[in-house]
């Protein structure tokens, strides 16, 4: 159907309807100084070659941090991890290649069956009991699981076990929580990892969870059997975000007595992508499953024993039960969830471990030889796993210039994010960073 404009009677009349005598009236909110009064100034039509040179030019001045000429070693929550070229070719089917997950519906077995096997091996890789079939990425993920824990324990304290949770999933939850009766409390880092003297402390009988990551955002791992022991003691749930690699070397969250656990899956299979989509997973105790936010899918049988899928407890969601839900999370990240699904299958329990394993001793390469060159060590001597703050007497956005000027991304800047920790960077090996790599960027940081 073709669009008619509006003729001036029918303007007028419309205006007369809602009682305003002209358009402008309609934006007397806003303030003179933001409205534009002439035509906005753009430059000379161009023909469309001359257009398409000029896109061209622009993109080309984009220097990508995979897949160029840069060696990357950025983290911070988005790294650059090898994914079996398997994982593109099945994802990319155009069964898969949905503009929103379907309702119960639409949803075909197939996709049914591809989220029922990404939460089984979400819920083995966590040694968790269940999970869902994936939220939106890992700071909603936590800020999910903090509502959760309040539902379950009726109770409105959070506490992050250290301020080195990572600054976005503080500021989701402090958002998600901001006209809520929840009170998020943040305990100071003490040499980058949790102080047990200060949760200690803070705990007590108005706490409803303990938010953990582990490893944390400086790549340190905590004691999080320490912090379930002292939560638990006073009837407070655990939320550990926790990196889903490192599941494959380190114990797990179910294996540490967490209730909930949670974490980003960028590095299961999804390109680093200018900053996203990403993919959070969600996964806890049985006996939470009706608290669970998202979607569950569930097996069954059908009239004649016949294994079929379907959506499981639904009734949270707010499309269901409205203001009576205790989350109003009505979709998945369906495409993603199945690109880690396949991503998980093509690796394998083996295949991820040896990842694990390679990040872990590259890391600890990398660490030591930088920490032999003069003006830099690290900033802390905890146990991590794939990355490591650096500190140096240089001046880091230097560094950091000079290097890439060799196209090496050396790592993330933490003035911005922390107090007291201008002269500091963060830096992460993963498995696709090979000796000559790592050597040409201690070479570049000995040369500053």
């Amino acid at each position: 159907m073709d669009y008619t404009q509006i003729s001036p009677d029918d303007a007028r009349h419309m205006l007369a309807t809602i009682g305003v005598d002209t358009i402008d009236d309609l934006f007397s909110t806003v303030d003179d100084q933001h409205r534009l009064r002439d035509l906005l100034k753009m430059p000379n039509s161009i023909s469309e070659p001359e257009l398409l040179a000029d896109l061209a030019s622009l993109a080309n001045q984009n220097k990508p941090a995979v897949g160029g000429d840069a060696i990357c070693f950025l983290g911070g929550g988005v790294y650059d991890h090898f994914s079996p070229t398997v994982v593109d070719h099945l994802a990319m089917q155009s069964e898969f290649l949905t503009a929103y997950t379907p309702y119960q519906a639409e949803a075909s077995q197939g996709a049914l069956q591809a989220f029922y096997e990404f939460q089984t091996m979400i819920a083995t890789l966590t040694g968790m009991e269940v999970a869902n079939a994936s939220l939106y990425e890992q700071a909603s993920a936590v800020a999910e699981a903090v509502l959760m824990a309040g539902v379950i324990t009726k109770r409105n304290k959070v506490l992050f076990a250290s301020e080195a949770v990572h600054p976005d999933t503080r500021k989701v939850i402090r958002t998600l929580t901001y006209e809520q009766p929840i009170e998020p409390v943040r305990l100071p880092a003490k040499d980058g990892q949790i102080d047990l003297d200060t949760l200690a402390n803070a705990l007590d009988d108005t706490v409803a969870s303990v938010v953990i990551q582990s490893p944390n955002f400086f790549g340190l791992v905590e004691r999080v059997a320490d912090v379930v022991r002292m939560a638990h003691d006073v009837g407070a749930l655990v939320i550990q975000s926790v990196d889903p690699i490192s599941c494959s070397l380190l114990k797990r969250p179910g294996d540490l007595g967490v209730d909930i656990a949670v974490g980003e899956g960028q590095s299961l299979g999804i390109p680093m992508s200018y900053g996203g989509p990403f993919l959070g997973f969600f996964a806890c105790r049985e006996k939470y499953i009706r608290k669970m936010p998202g979607r569950i899918v569930g097996l069954g049988q059908d009239a004649e024993g016949k294994r079929g899928f379907c959506l499981a407890l639904q009734t949270r969601e707010q499309h269901i039960k409205r203001e009576r839900a205790t989350s109003n999370v009505c979709t998945n990240q369906g495409l993603l969830a199945i690109r880690t699904a396949v991503h998980m299958a093509a690796m394998g329990k083996t295949g991820l471990r040896k990842q694990a394993e390679q990040c872990f001793d590259k890391a600890h390469y990398a660490a030591a030889r930088i920490a032999e060159l003069e003006g830099y060590q690290l900033k802390f001597q905890g146990p991590y796993f794939r990355e490591f703050v650096v500190q140096t007497s240089h001046d880091v956005h230097k560094v950091l210039d000079h290097c890439r000027a060799k196209n090496i991304l050396a790592g993330t800047p933490l003035g911005d994010m922390f107090a007291g920790m201008n002269d500091c960077f963060l830096t992460a090996v993963t498995e696709k960073r090979s000796k000559s790599e790592i050597d040409a960027l201690v070479e570049a940081l000995a040369t500053v």
